[in-house]
């Protein structure tokens, strides 16, 4: 029988107490912004912010912030607060977002799926382990490609994506970008194809493949193809924010310096700080759409807030149309949360990062509920099941999901903007994501 902490069972009866009264009881909603609240400030696993949003059978049905987006410790009253109008960078949900921008292009006719790729860069491209073997987008989209990150997968204005992954190529290295057979324990096979991976490099490459298509540099193609139609504020690079926006941008945190973690130290500024550090214009006079697009952050940049990523989550519960503006075909929705790649034990077809990928669409992930100790991919105890699909993002101290399911159209926004713990010293009890992450999506599935 499995043993948890005296804590987590408190919180657990709590939220299960708030269950059966959000049925009965009209303040339901005050009843998860205090449990949300309390979690937040855990003297030992504080949150510098947090921003959270559900969504009920397509309809936004609570939206609350706590925390501060700016901290000031030399003087704590200019400190900001976090509010509806905060936005974050958040990390890898902007890999989703970028997906729904390549299925633009298909839709435009401008990319195929299962194209070699090599059409579109310009460039023969190979894993040099596999050189028969073709990479297409689909391949990037499901994690499959072979590629790898031990290299690197952001670069500068002066690096090009074929010097970096052409053998021979100036930036090549050791090809260490590369998945290597020689690397596979038994029965594994790293074709391209076959074995899922979870890369962000596979995201800077789709973002040149998107930019070699549509002749536009990658930021300012997804303000065209998704933000702009979708009336969303944000951006991939926050140069092309509004100094009203800029103004609004969280600083990231997290209460560790020189690698050591101290929950009850100051908050450290990990990005985003610019009001202590100005924003640094990127070189772009000579650069060529369609060479290097890391340059956008494809993988990991947007800044967002929770209700403009709650625009995107009611387009794609609306099969990809909101206020009249259709966006996307109802078949490119399906085909992005399909199901591409699924985890097999006895074949070990993929790196499942712990128990937490197990079955992966195009740029979206999709959540089995499997369950172990501190292990798998369940959001919630609670039944029914949700098993929606989405993102998940990770990345200076920020945390984030955005998590629907297509049947019942709801969903669950929320975004982290600093921890005061390491996530990975506070393991959750029934997934592989962190005790606080667990706490907060229990917390608002009460409200369906």
């Amino acid at each position: 029988m499995k043993s948890y902490p005296a804590r987590y069972l408190l919180l657990l009866l709590s939220l299960m107490a708030s269950t059966a009264m959000a049925q009965v009881n009209p303040t339901a909603e005050q009843l998860v912004t205090q449990q949300l609240a309390t979690i937040a400030a855990q003297s030992d696993k504080a949150l510098s912010s947090l921003s959270v949003l559900a969504i009920k059978s397509g309809k936004v049905v609570y939206q609350q912030q706590f925390g501060q987006r700016y901290i000031d410790l030399q003087n704590p009253a200019n400190s900001l607060p976090a509010d509806s109008q905060t936005l974050f960078r958040v990390a890898s949900v902007s890999k989703m977002v970028a997906a729904i921008g390549a299925m633009c292009l298909v839709e435009q006719g401008k990319l195929d799926l299962d194209a070699d790729i090599s059409n579109y860069l310009g460039f023969k491209l190979r894993n040099p382990h596999y050189p028969d073997k073709v990479i297409t987008t689909r391949m990037l989209l499901s994690h499959t490609s072979s590629l790898r990150d031990d290299g690197g997968y952001n670069f500068t204005a002066d690096v090009t994506m074929q010097s970096f992954l052409q053998p021979g190529g100036k930036n090549f290295a050791q090809g260490e970008q590369w998945a290597d057979p020689a690397t596979a324990k038994p029965g594994e096979n790293f074709a391209p194809g076959r074995y899922f991976h979870y890369v962000n490099l596979n995201w800077g490459v789709l973002g040149t493949v998107m930019e070699a298509v549509s002749g536009q540099r990658f930021d300012l193609l997804m303000q065209n193809l998704v933000l702009q139609p979708l009336q969303i504020e944000g951006a991939y690079h926050p140069e092309l924010l509004s100094a009203d926006a800029l103004s609004r941008l969280s600083v990231l945190y997290r209460k560790q310096a020189n690698e050591v973690w101290n929950a009850q130290g100051p908050w450290v500024a990990q990005t985003d700080d610019f009001r202590n550090k100005p924003l640094l214009k990127r070189q772009l006079e000579n650069y060529r759409p369609g060479t290097n697009a890391t340059l956008s952050s494809p993988q990991g940049g947007l800044r967002i807030s929770v209700q403009g990523l709650s625009r995107i989550m009611q387009m794609l519960m609306n099969e990809g149309e909101l206020d009249g503006v259709r966006l996307l075909k109802p078949a490119s929705v399906k085909a992005l949360t399909a199901e591409q790649w699924r985890y097999d034990a006895k074949t070990h077809n993929g790196d499942d990062y712990h128990g937490l990928f197990l079955s992966w669409g195009l740029g979206f992930q999709r959540f089995t509920d499997t369950s172990a100790a501190h292990s798998g991919d369940r959001l919630v105890q609670a039944r029914p099941a949700f098993k929606p699909v989405g993102h998940l993002g990770f990345a200076y101290g920020l945390q984030s999901a955005f998590l629907f399911d297509p049947a019942t159209r709801n969903g669950i926004i929320y975004v982290i903007g600093g921890v005061a713990a390491d996530p990975e010293k506070n393991p959750g009890v029934y997934s592989s994501l962190s005790i606080w992450e667990e706490q907060i999506q229990a917390s608002l599935y009460t409200l369906f």
